[in-house]
């Protein structure tokens, strides 16, 4: 039940991150480009390498356990690509308009009080509210599931998964801004959104823990590794170079590696 709590707390941590995003968008006049395009590189860096080094492995070793070399090892690669595909199919079933990884500035809260408030926006702001909701569920699974199996890795993917939703806070928030003119309900709205976090970690535990073996455990870790993957290719690595210099992002992501590659390193 501890191991339990741990997963659970370090999902919730990192879901309110998002939180911590609008109130950045409230309280400051600029973006610092150059420290989140470092911080986003920096999260895809730790995501790809736990999952392609540590993650993977991890899964592919219950299932040949399971299944026997052949079958362990095709079941993995085929659960990894899976993974991939439920997360790309989730952001394109999201219009450009209303997805969460569209790149906001903390500057474009700064509109006259005619430019805010417009109602015809209040559709959008919502759309973009659930649209961060319905991304981190399956994130929520992979910290709580991750953090289950060995609570070190757990706390690195929670970490990086909370830097990269600190960005997703601001973007829920700017829209959600134009269309009510309360830096309240923004507020509000972008801290719900984050909850769908823990929300996916209950229903991993409710749904997922009673057939966690070998198996179970070994589809879903692959999966999780292919999901960690998509999201640092498609969403953090393009965002990061969005947000400041190429070079920025590139030596992010080398920092992430070399730290995550230093902490399993330590713990082995």
């Amino acid at each position: 039940m501890e191991g339990v709590l741990l997963a659970f707390g370090l999902t919730l941590m990192a879901g309110l991150a998002t939180g911590i995003g609008s109130i950045l968008a409230f309280f400051t006049s600029t973006t610092n480009t150059k420290f989140l395009s470092l911080a986003l590189g920096f999260s895809a860096g730790v995501m790809i390498y736990v999952s392609m080094v540590e993650i993977f492995f991890k899964a592919q070793e219950s299932l040949v356990d399971a299944l026997g070399q052949e079958g362990g090892q095709w079941l993995t690669a085929g659960a990894f690509f899976s993974g991939m595909v439920v997360i790309a199919l989730i952001d394109k079933l999201i219009p450009k308009e209303g997805n969460p990884h569209e790149v906001k500035k903390v500057e474009e809260m700064s509109k006259s009080e005619a430019e805010v408030k417009d109602p015809a926006l209040m559709k959008m702001g919502m759309f973009t509210a659930l649209a961060i909701a319905i991304h981190n569920f399956p994130e929520g699974i992979a910290t709580f599931t991750s953090a289950l199996q060995d609570p070190s890795l757990g706390i690195a993917i929670a970490i990086a998964i909370a830097i990269h939703n600190v960005p997703e806070g601001i973007a829920v928030s700017v829209p959600i801004y134009y269309a009510t003119g309360s830096k309240k309900r923004a507020f509000k709205l972008s801290f719900l959104s984050g909850l769908s976090e823990p929300v996916g970690a209950i229903a991993a535990y409710l749904v997922l823990m009673p057939f966690l073996n070998d198996l179970m455990f070994g589809i879903l870790f692959a999966g999780v590794a292919g999901i960690m993957v998509f999201i640092s290719l498609d969403e953090l690595l393009p965002a990061s170079r969005k947000y400041g210099e190429a070079h920025l992002s590139i030596y992010g992501v080398v920092a992430g590696m070399v730290v995550m590659a230093v902490s399993l390193l330590l713990f082995i």
